[in-house]
């Protein structure tokens, strides 16, 4: 974001990059009227008197949104081509963009679902005999409609249920949808309703010829007998969503049907309630429609908060996650995900390990290997199929209520819509997800409960206290019993549900809480609280009931009922709207992203000061450095290594690491000889010493350590790093073999990729990615390798310079090429030229003068040795002849077996007093940073 302004002789510039941002938002005041305030660096800065505030306002939300999912998230956009490419980037893409994001989390659909039409429309709602008007909004899969009355009703079509589409009457602009199941679904005034009947023909596949009749006949009559197939067989749900049968390795029965069958014949009260919630909602579901095609409306959201029959919660939240839709457009994808991940060794399947036992360890459905095998799988087959988020802790005790209420197959569809749409980055290494959404909490409190916030002004209590009511949904907090009831309200209203019920709970203690005197005691208040909360009307036994275990010797103490605690959260704060929740998490996310990342920076900061000299000032700088050339690399390039290598298990050392093209462009401008520019094959050789482990990435301790050597190292630290720079693994290669990898550096390539070329001989992954870490999701892992190389890491001795292997001649001549770049443009640069002609002129009398010592004393002994040493020969051995064609013969041999230990080069520049003076010259650090950072962004601009 820049700004420029020039008034009266007073110019002002700021440029603010997206990532630097900690707050964006509207504000008003007695000055400013309408302004935008945006925070970043410790600023604040006010942007007023815009002619279209809001639509300004709105850009800039949406561009810090997706620079963010770039950038910190690793996001490329693949399936949007209008956002995939930085610089294509248009008011109209990101709108787009915005508006398919909307829609995807209204209707629960899948992420492959964009917003194609919306067609403003009234629809016949039969269940209350009058035309509601709303629009009819259309992606590649999903004819969806919301009501725009207040009446708040919605239904969503899959294509695939549709087959028929009619015009009955064209003066009344309608059109009719014939849907499996003996309905249909009338939308009249519809604008544009003939290319939108054309359209949906041919995206269900429905044919407009006069033939159409017939062929429409036949698909009633092959839906006639699937629905009385359905209606003999009404437990015989899996056809009806397109499943074809699961592998028999799959459970296909819910566990609560197996560890506790109801009994029809049971007429205690609390089963007849049961049966009466069932009798209920089969009510509706004849008036609403049942599966996917269902109208919901504020009567289902009743019936939810009432509480939901425990025969049909497996079908309802899979119906109201959207899951089942998953599950119909990925037949047999479970079982093969099942089948791939069977017997892979990885940490996450250590950790799944680790946390089978202590998913609900008081059901006896985990206390069986039946119930333990089946959480195995999914939360193994859910490993593999997303490595990015793998396996986090609190998703084993969430698939673990799954299991008890949906069948296996379906439990797994469950957690990837809850992972993946509806808790958004919440089981993540950094779970920014929930401390946004504690953040929105936080908000709510300040909003609702204002005699709570009087009382305790820092409310980050509440955040620490309420990570578990997130990351869980209340299951760990509430008996399994009446927890399920808050899972029912989530699927239904998403993560609103579990911010209302988190203000009622507050509500109801709030006496409590203002009376307390410390945080321990508002957290015993709260577990007493949780703990005497009672689901009376639950059918389950004492058995599989956890309330009554802690609550046998509390009789005098009161109990909460579960629906009651529901029903009070959407009467007081059931006026909190999805869209609020929405705007007030984009305006969090910027604070709690930019806050991990001062954590994560100061955790670096703290490891790489231990091993340089840089001060706590500079290293900041030169990690805000680093950290934008990462993200140039990640923001520009859509191919970048950054992006294609980026593994969020890694630690935070290792989150920002930069590749071959883009540390030269850095080294360039941190440097203090410039002696590397981007071009020259002197910066790949930098590149790859530094490259400790040869990944083809350098991070920032990495990158730190080689400029404390060249800016505070002493002369033979720096001589050390520059002799080391023409050695393996940095100097590979002749002097024929450099001037072809030159030439190929200076054309033009992609981003990395020369570097990336020498990669070839290690072995690569399935996804390319090259790992350091053992991974999260999928593949094995040798983790006695890693132990090992952790062990040697440890034990690692200081390098002295009697370990470095002697230089040979092609080395040393590239050696001494260096020296004259370093030395070039510098003031003494004659005098230093001089300098290191004495020096090479010393070195090779001396090495002349040594092999005249070893000479042996019979010629024709040494003549074998000789012809057999080649260019890697660590000593000269070799003997000049008398005869003038030895002489010549021999005289390669020389040239080819010089080589000088580090020892006799570091004592002929010591003799040098030019060239020690000009190695420690000091640097000046400040200035050095000040000039880089504002060269960094003019040399992409120039680019």
């Amino acid at each position: 974001m820049c700004f420029y302004s020039y008034l009266l002789g007073s110019e002002v510039k700021l440029i603010i990059s997206w990532d630097e941002i900690w707050k964006l938002e509207k504000t008003s005041n007695v000055i400013l009227t309408e302004s935008i305030h945006v925070m970043a660096h410790g600023e604040d800065h006010y942007f007023s008197m815009l002619l279209h505030i809001n639509e300004t306002f709105v850009i800039m939300e949406q561009l810090a949104d997706y620079s963010i999912k770039r950038l910190f998230d690793k996001e490329a956009f693949q399936r949007e081509p209008a956002l995939s490419d930085p610089l294509q980037i248009t008011k109209r893409g990101l709108e787009a963009h915005a508006k398919s994001e909307q829609f995807r989390t209204f209707f629960r659909l899948p992420k492959e679902e964009n917003l194609l039409e919306v067609h403003e429309t009234f629809l016949w709602v039969p269940f209350s005999h009058f035309n509601t008007l709303g629009k009819i909004c259309l992606s590649e899969r999903y004819l969806c409609f919301a009501s725009q009355d207040g009446s708040q009703c919605h239904i969503i079509i899959p294509m695939r249920e549709v087959i028929n589409v009619e015009k009955p009457d064209s003066s009344s602009r309608a059109l009719t949808v014939c849907v499996r199941g003996k309905r249909a679904l009338r939308f009249s005034e519809v604008r544009d309703y003939q290319r939108l009947a054309n359209t949906l023909r041919s995206r269900c596949g429905i044919s407009a010829s006069p033939q159409h009749s017939a062929s429409t006949e036949v698909i009633r009559g092959e839906c006639q007998s699937l629905i009385n197939h359905f209606e003999d067989n009404p437990d015989d749900v899996t056809l009806m969503v397109g499943q074809k049968d699961s592998s028999k390795a799959v459970s296909t029965e819910a566990l609560m049907t197996v560890f506790h069958p109801q009994d029809v014949e049971n007429l205690d009260p609390k089963m007849l309630k049961e049966k009466m919630k069932e009798q209920s909602w089969n009510i509706h579901f004849s008036e609403y429609g049942r599966g996917t095609s269902m109208f919901f409306t504020m009567k289902t959201r009743d019936l939810i908060v009432r509480g939901v029959p425990e025969a049909l919660r497996g079908e309802l939240w899979m119906l109201f996650s959207g899951a089942v839709n998953d599950m119909a457009t990925h037949p047999g994808y479970y079982t093969d995900l099942v089948e791939q991940s069977l017997g892979t060794s990885t940490l996450a399947t250590d950790e799944i390990e680790r946390d089978l036992h202590r998913s609900l360890p008081e059901h006896p459905a985990f206390q069986s290997d039946t119930g333990i095998s089946a959480l195995r799988r999914v939360l193994t087959a859910y490993a593999y199929r997303n490595p990015k988020i793998g396996y986090c802790q609190a998703m084993n005790i969430l698939t673990s209520v799954l299991l008890l209420y949906a069948k296996e197959e379906e439990a797994f569809w469950l957690l990837v819509a809850v992972c993946e749409r509806m808790l958004p980055d919440y089981f993540n290494r950094r779970i920014i997800g929930a401390l946004v959404d504690q953040a929105v909490f936080e908000d709510l409190i300040r909003e609702n409960l204002p005699q709570l916030v009087e009382h305790m002004t820092d409310l980050s209590f509440f955040s620490s206290v309420s990570l578990s009511w997130f990351l869980t949904l209340f299951i760990s907090v509430l008996p399994i019993e009446s927890a399920v009831n808050v899972v029912d309200c989530f699927f239904y209203d998403g993560i609103k549900a579990i911010l209302q019920l988190g203000l009622a709970v507050l509500d109801y203690n709030m006496e409590a809480l203002i009376s307390c005197h410390d945080d321990a005691e508002a957290v015993t208040i709260l577990n007493k609280f949780f703990d005497s909360v009672t689901n009376k009307d639950s059918p389950l036994p004492p058995t599989v009931q956890q309330a009554l275990v802690g609550n046998n010797d509390k009789e005098s103490h009161f109990n909460v009922d579960i629906s009651e605690l529901i029903r009070d959260a959407y009467e007081k704060y059931g006026n909190i709207r999805s869209e609020e929740v929405e705007s007030s998490r984009k305006r969090n996310k910027l604070h709690v992203i930019q806050t991990l990342e001062d954590t994560t920076k100061q955790n670096v900061i703290r490891v790489v000061t231990q091993e340089v000299r840089f001060g706590a000032s500079h290293l900041d700088e030169l990690y805000n450095l680093f950290k934008r050339q990462h993200f140039l690399c990640c923001y520009w390039t859509m191919k970048s290594p950054a992006l294609l290598h980026h593994d969020p298990s890694l630690a935070y050392l290792e989150q920002y690491q930069l590749g071959f093209q883009q540390f030269t462009v850095l080294f360039y401008l941190l440097e203090p000889w410039t002696f590397c520019n981007p071009k020259s094959t002197l910066s790949l050789w930098v590149f790859r010493l530094i490259d400790e482990n040869q990944d083809g990435l350098v991070n920032f301790k990495e990158f730190c350590y080689a400029l404390d050597t060249l800016y505070s190292g002493s002369f033979t630290n720096k001589l050390k790093f520059l002799f080391k720079l023409h050695l393996p693994p940095a100097f590979t290669g002749s002097p024929l073999h450099l001037k072809e990898q030159r030439n190929q550096h200076l054309i033009p390539v992609t981003e990395d990729s020369s570097h990336l070329s020498r990669l070839a001989a290690f072995d690569l992954p399935e996804d390319g990615v090259i790992r350091k870490t053992p991974e999260r999701g999928r593949g094995k892992v040798d983790l006695q390798a890693y132990l090992k190389q952790w062990q040697n890491e440890i034990l690692k001795k200081e390098e002295t310079i009697k370990d470095l292997p002697r230089i040979n001649q092609s080395q040393f001549i590239q050696f001494s090429k260096t020296l004259y770049n370093i030395f070039h443009g510098d003031p003494e640069e004659e005098s230093l030229y001089r300098a290191v002609a004495h020096v090479t002129s010393l070195l090779l009398r001396m090495e002349e003068v040594g092999r005249r010592l070893q000479e042996p004393s019979s010629p024709s002994e040494s003549t074998k040795p000789a012809a057999a040493a080649g260019p890697s020969t660590e000593e000269a051995s070799t003997t000049p002849e008398s005869s003038d064609t030895c002489s010549s013969h021999n005289s390669q041999d020389v040239e080819v077996d010089w080589s000088f230990s580090f020892e006799q080069v570091l004592a002929s520049l010591l003799n040098e007093p030019t060239i020690v003076s000009f190695f420690e010259r000091p640097v000046d650090v400040h200035t050095k940073l000040g000039q880089a950072r504002v060269a960094q962004l003019k040399l992409k601009a120039n680019k």
